[in-house]
């Protein structure tokens, strides 16, 4: 079972197309920012959402693949912005600034919030460099857990 709702969806402008507004040019908004941020990471289309950058990943059990580094997604009441990137104790990248990111809820590799003014860019474009940093290193590939 995919957790990602899919849509047909082949570039990230038709992606853009889906969306109803004001959804629509927040997730717009975002991609742009995202995209100044981490440049060297080719947007596409993956499990329904815009993807930045690839990285293979390799689970205990021994399953591996290849997933994306960033993920923006645009929901009906919320906007997704997934970090792929496990820190090197196991923690989820995005859990270490729940604190800086207060009225966003917070999962194991996603933030969620309404629309950008609700969050501190800031501290989003931070949490974005990381963990693209994290996973374009040289270091071991990081363990998804």
């Amino acid at each position: 079972m995919n957790m990602f709702k899919t849509n047909d969806a082949a570039t990230p402008e038709e992606y853009f197309n889906t969306l109803d507004e004001p959804r629509q040019e927040h997730v717009k908004q975002l991609h742009d920012f995202i995209q100044g941020i981490v440049p060297k990471l080719k947007p596409y289309m993956q499990a329904g959402m815009i993807a930045y950058g690839s990285h293979h990943y390799r689970y205990a059990s021994g399953r591996e693949g290849d997933w994306m580094v960033i993920g923006l997604s645009g929901r009906k009441d919320y906007i997704s912005v997934y970090i792929c990137a496990a820190m090197e104790d196991g923690r989820y990248l995005p859990e270490s600034y729940q604190e800086r990111l207060p009225k966003a809820n917070i999962g194991k590799s996603c933030i969620r919030f309404k629309k950008p003014s609700d969050i501190d860019l800031d501290v989003l474009a931070e949490l974005i460099r990381e963990g693209a940093r994290i996973l374009s290193s040289d270091q071991q590939p990081v363990s998804r857990v």
